[in-house]
């Protein structure tokens, strides 16, 4: 519960912390809500809260007045002190998630885009699981330094990646070997889930698919350990272009 001299980020009001619980979760340390108030948006709230296991709390409506100073229609969100503000991933490569669903392999994964110096990581928001502990011990603590940010529809976010000049590429069985790919500039890696891989709309949006080649009798590998195999492909190309 906040208190009159408590120094940390606040959001205000139902549409601000709405979208801050749709598209980036982890960073919301808690919600308050004062009692009686918001109806219908009082319980989409509390839905948002629930999924992506956010602290729910009831306030007092005049603390909430006094810590705000602003109308807050009864809704006050209290944020973390986010790290990856400031970290210095590359901006111009970017990995996109979908249909992720084992909380372990979302943190092993952005476990490897922290490590490989992805800028940012966006997680389309159906169908993935939500950033939970579990996430965060298997990432090894680097779901709290790569910047992630919850989408929508994952069409319309690579169509507006495409009009800032980035390229698009897509993690499947099949697809060209990276190594045999420039994958300097502004990239797009995207990771389909465990079960089917990309949607098929997802594939259609990719300028080229990127699979590796396996030698053994397995017929593929973890989604985790496939994306480090190309992002460090692309690290290598970005450090070294005279080689390619």
């Amino acid at each position: 519960m906040p208190t009159e001299n408590t120094v940390v980020p606040f959001l205000y009001g139902f549409h601000p912390i709405r979208e801050a619980l749709r598209h980036r979760p982890h960073e919301v340390e808690a919600v308050f809500l004062v009692g009686g108030r918001g109806g219908g948006r009082r319980r989409e709230i509390e839905a948002l809260c629930a999924r992506h296991r956010v602290r729910l709390a009831a306030a007092d409506p005049a603390l909430l007045a006094h810590v705000s100073g602003a109308v807050h229609n009864g809704f006050l969100a209290e944020l973390k002190e986010s790290p990856s503000a400031a970290m210095g991933g590359d901006p111009q490569l970017v990995v996109l998630v979908e249909d992720v669903q084992d909380p372990r392999n979302l943190g092993a994964l952005l476990r490897v885009c922290e490590g490989s110096g992805v800028g940012r990581v966006l997680i389309r928001d159906r169908g993935a699981a939500p950033l939970t502990e579990t996430v965060t011990k298997a990432s090894a603590g680097a779901a709290e330094w790569v910047p992630v940010e919850r989408i929508t529809n994952t069409a319309r976010t690579l169509e507006e990646l495409k009009e800032q000049g980035f390229w698009v590429y897509g993690l499947a069985a099949g697809g060209e070997l990276p190594w045999r790919v420039d994958l300097r500039g502004p990239v797009v890696l995207c990771v389909g889930g465990e079960e089917s891989g990309l949607r098929a709309l997802t594939r259609q949006r990719c300028d080229r698919l990127l699979g590796l080649p396996m030698k053994g009798r397995v017929e593929s590998l973890n989604l985790a350990t496939a994306a480090a195999a190309v992002l460090y492909e692309a690290v290598r190309q970005r450090e070294k272009p005279e080689e390619r």
